[in-house]
């Protein structure tokens, strides 16, 4: 399996500067080119491993990104995996831990979003608590309806801005199952499908952080 990192793929520490990276993608190209090394038949896998590391760290923007998904620590398995390897690390459990990232950073921005317009919020808990009323009877804090308002209003409270950032993290994360071999490469159908999955993620973590902004609010009467 490929490296977790790709800082430890092109043998670059996370601060080295745009102009390292791209002395050291230039040198492990000439290095390991397969029209240098016709007897080693992993030539072509690690040219792979190179130039996907590459298309991520050569981008400024991308880069920023890979630092918000990255796994772990550079040169080390991620804490999250405990002591086991890159090569022992079950494909399940890369593509779970992108998602759970996914939807942190999508939970906590839009709670970021909302916890600073706390008449938004008191707002939306005034329509919840007559949704709520409406359907039992009496107030109370129920979790369903909050996500199923959230849902509703979700397209209201996200600005263009939030929507390209979310775009650019998914393109990301799906760049690292691709080369990790979640998804095979250039197959439509399964990077299709990867790319649904890691979205629904992210929009699980925006109406999370819509209901713990909510409830952070939330007053019985």
């Amino acid at each position: 399996m490929v490296h977790l990192d790709y800082y430890v793929t092109l043998g670059v520490s996370p601060e080295a500067s745009d102009e390292e990276i791209k002395k050291s993608y230039r040198r492990l190209v000439f290095q390991h080119h397969p029209d240098r090394n016709h007897d080693n038949k992993d030539a072509q896998a690690k040219i792979r491993e190179i130039n996907a590391a590459y298309e991520v760290l050569g981008d400024p923007e991308t880069r920023k990104s890979y630092e918000r998904l990255r796994f772990g620590g550079y040169g080390k398995s991620s804490p999250d995996y405990g002591d086991i390897q890159d090569e022992a690390v079950d494909l399940s459990l890369i593509l779970w831990k992108m998602e759970k990232t996914l939807w942190d950073e999508a939970r906590r921005e839009l709670f970021s979003v909302l916890i600073q317009d706390s008449a938004k919020i008191k707002q939306e808990l005034g329509v919840i608590r007559k949704l709520t009323v409406s359907h039992q009877g009496y107030d109370t804090f129920l979790e369903d309806m909050v996500k199923k308002r959230g849902m509703e209003i979700l397209p209201d409270l996200v600005t263009a801005e939030m929507e390209e950032r979310r775009d650019r993290l998914l393109n990301v994360a799906l760049q690292m199952m691709v080369s990790q071999g979640i998804t095979r490469a250039g197959n439509q159908d399964d990077e299709t499908g990867i790319q649904m999955q890691l979205r629904n993620a992210y929009d699980r973590g925006r109406i999370d952080g819509y209901c713990e902004a909510c409830e952070l609010f939330y007053a019985r009467r």
